[in-house]
């Protein structure tokens, strides 16, 4: 069965029992606790939670996943993988267990025809009505195993959603390991699917087990997670995923490049090694397609990291061209018509992977001669911290660092270097735990208000005003009784206009009166999906939740938000216009009178032509409409669809003219014309294939071009028209050049008629010809140079003083014969510096002191000749 067909019947299969489809969400996930969508519940958590009630209680995706927590395994076991496909059902308070186990059995034995005597199961400890199900169905007890917490009771690895789970697990046969079931050995009993019953909540911990279950969940749901992956390599007979149609192209695209066959799952480093780079292929494809680019932390990290481990495994299979365009043009072909997104980025990944790799290449050559250097320091070992350094600093493998070592008869301290390694990940936990820790806090915090006083109902796009009612006033720590006159806190209203921050829209700012009080708003931004939260200054006053409430949007500042952010659609439509498809928006900030804009692309662009497209787009006026419809509905109408964005199953669509179509839940303008002009005032890089402009809009846009104007105005300076300005001013540049090299070559000159006499004045000392004079009019610099112009003229010894700007300045300079002698020319000064009230400094033949008195020159002049003069011969 080919995976199309594994697709198909597992969809069908839950359309015939009342599930609707839903499609994918990207691998970019909305929820902020998470890197990266790393399970098919991701886009479901809020129903689970209770936060918000689904239209239907039964759904069904094939949802694109990737987990790094297991990175080392792939390519060394048959059945991890970075990324995958999670086929999925899910119950949202409506069906349970009974269901959830017997159509699981069902569909796997009579729809996939796997044979029920190769399926385990494994259930948690301590279910019972788990066990009694899968008897029901047909499973002996022998082959249902209990397993612990760690194996059979599933959560996200963050506080949240959690439930005892029961897995059903395939028998491939003696050949893959021992026998005794899943419990006994993993990689022969491959997990299947797992059933999930969620029916609690974890809060804050520390480690798997050491989340506390605080409760039940509103509704006990069913979430499950079939992998496609394994279950079309049982379904076509293969040992690996490499070997399925899903990556089948890719991986004998690896065997031509390395000029050798796979040589099958004997545990060899090649075997490895052919399995990570095809793998990883499709993981690198899918990232980049939905919008996440390299980067030194974060997602954009996780897809360096494997770009670099597959290019490392590359050239370990004898690859030493670039290796992954293909493999990323491979992985769209046999897969881009499945996910139509690979295909319309195919232009994109390749970019990425291209520049990546060739980034990579310097980075190992740099790292090669820090290794190189390291080698020949060390007599028997290379230290962890050197490892680490080359790791940490320069991207450098640690497979490389110790196959480097090995062939100079080296070894390297991997102990040290793990430790090392292990600290930083250990830094790192307790940073990022300690910043979700205080986020899922306050998430706690507005679903128990979300609770007791409804979420926000949102009238902002028909009016700015509304009368409403204080819903919760929260405080650092919780909810607070009243505020006052000075207090700053959270407030959340029944009614509210206020635009809460989200697709880049910065959010509304205002006022909120009630009969006592008066409440600066200063930002509103959503606390969960629904709940906006204002955050307020007390103006003066007291105010209490349920105070009866007035809230005032800032109509000025929003109208020119509104500008900003229809002039920003216009702007991507534009660029992918002119540059192609693949410059697709990575990231904006929307505000009042100006945007930020970043869009995938490898090479400057020219904004003046962007610009004029933009603000000749907009002058025709193009119409603004509003219109809601389904997702799919919305896609079949080509809407675009945001990286990063979170969309329900009803969506908000914008139409500017026939060249922007977005879904976007902001504010706009009614008519093109009232969002411009826009100016860019910047372009730039913002990292590998990512590009960013900044513009200004409206009366913002227009105050920076009256600032240019009076700028060109004051150039009447030069007697010309301000067209005619720039040529002017060019000519007057290159006549100050000229003007400039003139004088720099008189000085040059006046230096050597000075030193030549000076030179002539030298007199014979027992150290040597000796030059000691104050000069006039010469710079600090100059000064250094003369002396040792003067040095070239026959004198032994130099000691030169000048005033300038009220300071002294003495400079002295040893020729061969005394400094052969140990006479140093900063000894010279030490007398004469305190003169003028300073110190000496320099090392070798030429030293310098500077002090505030410079009435006392001469004097300190003298001093050093003096000094001179007492040198032994």
């Amino acid at each position: 069965m080919r995976s199309t067909d594994i697709r198909s019947t597992f969809l069908g299969f839950f359309q015939e029992r009342d599930h609707r489809v839903v499609p994918s969400s990207p691998l970019i996930p909305s929820d902020p606790t998470l890197l990266l969508a790393n399970a098919g519940m991701n886009q479901f958590k809020p129903y689970f939670l209770g936060e918000t009630t689904p239209d239907h209680p039964r759904a069904v995706s094939v949802q694109k996943c990737a987990r790094t927590s297991d990175i080392e395994n792939v390519g060394r076991t048959t059945r991890h993988t970075t990324f995958f496909e999670m086929l999925g059902n899910f119950s949202f308070g409506d069906y349970f267990k009974a269901e959830a186990i017997s159509w699981a059995w069902e569909l796997l034995t009579r729809h996939y025809d796997l044979d029920p005597r190769r399926l385990w199961v494994t259930v948690y400890l301590d279910d019972d009505e788990a066990v009694r199900l899968w008897r029901r169905v047909g499973v002996p007890s022998e082959r249902i195993q209990r397993l612990g917490m760690e194996d059979n009771y599933w959560s996200m690895g963050i506080p949240g959603p959690c439930g005892p789970s029961s897995e059903l697990h395939y028998d491939r046969g003696p050949s893959f390991g021992r026998e005794g079931g899943p419990a006994v050995d993993g990689e022969r009993y491959q997990e299947l699917w797992n059933l999930v019953f969620m029916q609690n909540l974890r809060g804050e911990g520390s480690g798997k087990d050491g989340y506390p279950i605080l409760g039940e969940l509103p509704a006990r749901n069913i979430d499950t997670g079939l992998g496609l992956d394994r279950l079309a390599a049982v379904l076509q007979g293969v040992d690996t995923v490499c070997e399925t149609d899903l990556l089948a192209p890719t991986f004998r695209l690896v065997q031509e490049m390395a000029g050798r066959i796979y040589p099958g799952r004997d545990g060899s480093e090649d075997s490895t090694s052919f399995r990570v780079v095809a793998e990883h292929s499709r993981s690198v494809a899918f990232l980049i397609a939905d919008g996440v680019m390299p980067a030194r932390d974060g997602r954009g990290y996780v897809l360096r990291r494997l770009m670099r481990r597959a290019i490392r495994h590359a050239r370990r299979l004898g690859i030493d061209g670039p290796a992954l365009p293909a493999l990323a043009s491979s992985v769209v072909g046999t897969l881009g018509e499945t996910w139509p997104e690979l295909s319309r980025r195919s232009e994109l990944i390749e970019q990425v992977v291209t520049a990546e790799e060739e980034a990579f290449e310097r980075t190992l050559r740099h790292g090669s001669q820090i290794l190189d250097a390291a080698i020949g320091r060390a007599t028997t070992a290379i230290s962890g911290r050197t490892a680490f350094e080359l790791h940490d600093t320069y991207g450098f493998p640690i497979d490389l660092t110790v196959d480097a070592a090995r062939s100079a008869g080296l070894t390297v301290d991997e102990d040290a270097f793990a430790d090392l390694l292990e600290e930083q990940r250990r830094q790192a936990h307790h940073a990022g735990r300690g910043r979700k820790g205080s986020a899922v806090a306050r998430q706690d915090l507005y679903r128990r208000v979300a609770a007791a006083h409804g979420l926000t109902d949102f009238v902002g796009y028909s009016c700015e005003t509304a009368e409403t009612r204080i819903g919760a006033l929260l405080g650092p720590d919780g909810q607070v009784p009243a505020a006052t006159e000075g207090d700053e806190l959270e407030v959340t209203l029944t009614r509210s206009p206020f635009y809460a921050e989200s697709g880049g829209q910065v959010g509304d700012t205002g006022t909120i009166r009630t009969s006592g009080a008066t409440l600066d708003v200063v930002d509103t931004r959503p606390g969960l999906d629904g709940l906006h939260v204002h955050t307020v200054r007390i103006v003066d006053g007291e105010v209490r939740p349920g105070d009866e409430a007035e809230a005032i949007v800032d109509a000025d500042r929003r109208a020119a938000t509104a500008r900003s952010h229809s002039a920003t659609h216009v702007l991507h439509a534009m660029l992918r216009r002119t540059l192609g498809d693949h410059a697709a928006q990575q990231g904006s900030r929307v505000e009042p009178g100006r945007l930020r804009f970043d869009f995938a692309h490898f090479s400057p662009v020219d904004t003046g032509l962007v610009q004029t497209l933009v603000n000749d787009y907009l002058l025709d006026d193009p119409e603004v409409r509003v219109w809601e419809a389904t997702r799919t509905e919305a896609e079949r109408a080509g809407a675009t669809a945001l990286f990063g964005e979170r969309y329900g199953a009803d969506v908000r669509i914008v139409d500017i003219g026939d060249a922007s179509r977005e879904l976007c839940g902001g504010t706009h303008v009614g008519h093109g014309s009232q969002a411009g002009p826009v100016h860019i005032v910047g372009e730039s890089s913002i990292g590998t294939g990512l590009r960013r402009i900044e513009a200004l809009t409206g009366a913002d846009a227009l105050r920076h071009h009256d600032r240019a104007a009076s700028l060109l105005e004051e150039l009447a300076v030069l007697n010309v028209r301000p067209d005619q300005a720039p040529d002017r001013l060019r000519q007057r540049l290159e006549t100050l050049a000229e003007t400039q090299r003139q004088l720099a070559s008189l000085r040059l000159a006046r230096l050597d008629a000075e030193a030549d006499r000076l030179g002539s004045l030298a007199e014979p000392t027992p150290g040597g010809r000796l030059v000691a004079r104050v000069v006039d009019d010469v710079t600090g610099a100059d000064l250094r140079a003369l002396a040792s112009k003067v040095l070239s003229r026959g004198a032994d010894v130099v000691v030169l003083g000048t005033a300038a700007d009220g300071k002294a300045m003495l400079v002295s300079a040893v020729g061969p014969r005394p400094a052969g002698a140990g006479v140093q020319a900063r000894d010279l000064l030490t007398g004469a510096a305190r003169e003028v009230g300073g110190g000496a400094g320099g090392k070798g033949p030429v030293a310098s002191a500077g002090g505030r008195r410079p009435e006392n020159l001469e004097r300190a002049v003298a001093v050093a000749a003096r000094t001179v003069r007492d040198l032994p011969a």
